[in-house]
């Protein structure tokens, strides 16, 4: 049962991640049709546009209780 836990699980990873490559991509793609309109340079917004596919897109796993 650990082995089909485990694929699940690999499952879950790949397509958490290809979502979030996807949504990273949008990102980019839509604020290079903006134009350059931000003096930072491109790593950096790049940096930026992961981060917030990422906060966008990844489960957050908790543990404990949750707080109301």
């Amino acid at each position: 049962m650990d082995s089909l836990d485990d694929h699940q699980e690999l499952v879950l990873r790949f397509n958490e991640d290809e979502a979030v490559w996807r949504r990273y991509r949008q990102k980019c793609d839509l604020r290079r049709l903006r134009g350059p309109s931000s003096p930072l340079r491109e790593e950096i917004l790049d940096r930026l546009d992961w981060l917030e596919a990422e906060r966008e897109c990844r489960e957050r796993r908790y543990v404990g209780r949750p707080t109301r």
